[in-house]
């Protein structure tokens, strides 16, 4: 198997029926890596299965609750009945800001929601892969990649949205710690973070003609990403050439930066 040789491997992608998580599992399917996607949504995890039906890599899909822990567990058995093992697992499910609210105005449940959809999914998606890779690396097989989705919100902090800053800072923090702790194993954690990306999450903004207008000169970007963009560093990420990058951040906006 040559460094981007990917035939052979299984990843889990969490949310991979739309946008961003699509992008990743099917760049991951085309370079000939097992895929099973797990959404809540049946249908669409049907018809993300479809639209990769071509490639070379199988792919399945679990219905799967990520905030559930339950719910993980089994979607992680019946995935590793059908295939054997998870090699990577690329966590993407996730939410937005949840509305222009002073912090002071925040509720509880709010806070609780956001997190529980933001951090908890993730945590809940790595536990299960790393338990599985951690005791395939002491059978002698160590191999395993762990990969969240962020948000530049994580870096710079967000007016408004300290909610959605906060959990996706968490995340970040838990990569650089899993990072360490796991890299024994062969196990590497890393973090992606959407710059300006052309997707269904941005097409509201992309729309708004003053926002283009007045503040689109603003912001210095090479281009535009496109959600394959997440989906090539992806590849990257689950091959063997990636096993010195851990607990890094790489910030996608046309380009990649690792810091």
């Amino acid at each position: 198997m040559n460094m981007f040789d990917l035939t052979g491997r299984v990843a889990v992608v969490t949310g991979g029926n739309g946008g961003i998580g699509l992008g990743i599992a099917q760049a991951l399917a085309s370079s000939g890596c097992n895929v099973s996607i797990w959404g809540r949504n049946a249908e669409k995890n049907k018809a993300a299965a479809a639209s990769m039906a071509a490639g070379p890599g199988k792919v399945d899909t679990r219905v799967c609750d990520v905030t559930s822990p339950a719910s993980v567990n089994d979607a992680m058995q019946a995935t590793l009945d059908a295939f054997g093992r998870v090699d990577g697992c690329f966590a993407n499910a996730g939410i937005g800001g949840g509305g222009r609210k002073p912090f002071i105005e925040r509720s509880e449940e709010e806070w609780r929601t956001m997190f529980a959809t933001n951090l908890d999914g993730v945590f809940h998606a790595f536990q299960a892969a790393a338990r599985h890779m951690t005791a395939r690396a002491e059978a002698g097989d160590a191999f395993g990649r762990l990969v969240a989705t962020s948000s530049l919100a994580s870096l710079f902090g967000t007016a408004r949205n300290e909610h959605y800053a906060a959990t996706k800072a968490a995340i970040n923090a838990l990569c650089r710690a899993l990072g360490v702790e796991l890299a024994r194993h062969g196990v590497t954690a890393n973090a992606i973070l959407p710059g300006w990306i052309r997707s269904d999450m941005t097409a509201g903004i992309m729309g708004n003609e003053k926002f283009v207008a007045n503040v689109m000169p603003r912001i210095p970007v090479r281009r535009f990403g496109e959600p394959s963009d997440f989906g090539g560093i992806a590849v990257y990420l689950m091959s063997k050439a990636s096993s010195y990058h851990t607990a890094d951040c790489f910030v996608i906006d046309g380009g990649y930066t690792a810091f």
